[in-house]
């Protein structure tokens, strides 16, 4: 004989995942790329000698892509946080750079336009 109680189904990842509003699944995935190059630039208290300016321009440039995508979805209150992320990291990159890229042409920049330390404007 069956019991005729019928039991829920258990949690999945994806029913798991459908939950989450894609704000905060956007902003979690910028703020891995934020704290991943942010780490290849040497900026990490924990490991402060490692830097590979490679991966953080390519963290930078999809960081940069991403927040330019997703800004209408975010709204401002989200993505102002983000983008002074984005900058910082924009400028932390020129600052560790021993060949200066061209104006428009560094780590996210096709998205951004041109990033200045606050000096130089």
């Amino acid at each position: 004989m069956t019991d005729d109680i019928s039991t829920p189904p258990l949690a999945t990842p994806s029913r798991d995942i459908a939950e989450v509003p894609s704000v905060e699944i956007i902003s979690t995935a910028a703020l891995h790329l934020l704290s991943a190059a942010a780490v290849n630039l040497g900026l990490a208290e924990d490991l402060p000698d490692h830097k590979d300016l490679d991966e953080a321009r390519s963290l930078i440039d999809a960081l940069a892509g991403l927040l330019d995508a997703a800004a209408p979805s975010l709204g401002h209150h989200h993505a102002a946080p983000l983008r002074d992320g984005l900058r910082s990291l924009q400028l932390a990159f020129k600052e560790a750079s021993s060949i200066p890229d061209e104006p428009g042409q560094g780590p996210g920049e096709k998205y951004t336009g041109a990033v200045y330390p606050a000096a130089a404007r």
